[in-house]
């Protein structure tokens, strides 16, 4: 029947929580894909989540032009998002981006993995916030 992950309830709890946050937040499934961010999160990305929809991980450096405060390219295995993604464990870091829009931001990112039990990973939720200047 595809490829695709099931929805997990803890999934679907996460995304119930991060609607209701002021602080940007996005959540992927276990596969990495982007399965939703909340309103805070589409004015530093740039566009609404029902415009851009679900995305994998693999493509979010190129599409958000990620890039580390002295201006080389971030890969997304040192990005907080890929590190609890791909080594499932929390990270924080401070990057810059230009989002969909072609704003550009600074900001600070804390990513981490979920589990449903201890072994069952579910995907990640990604908090993240523009930093002040100074």
């Amino acid at each position: 029947m595809g490829e695709t992950l099931p929805k997990s309830l803890i999934l679907i709890l996460a995304r119930e929580f991060a609607s209701k946050l002021d602080t940007a937040t996005f959540i992927t499934n276990a596969a990495g894909k982007l399965v939703y961010y909340n309103e805070p999160a589409e004015k530093i990305l740039g566009r609404t989540f029902a415009e851009a929809g679900e995305m994998p991980a693999e493509e979010w450096p190129e599409l958000f032009d990620v890039r580390y405060r002295d201006g080389r390219p971030m890969p997304l295995q040192q990005m907080p998002e890929g590190i609890a993604l791909l080594e499932r464990r929390a990270a924080h870091d401070s990057y810059r981006i230009t989002g969909l829009d072609g704003r550009n931001h600074e900001l600070a990112v804390t990513a981490f993995p979920v589990f449903a039990r201890a072994n069952e990973f579910v995907g990640t939720v990604i908090f993240f916030w523009e930093e002040s200047a100074g």
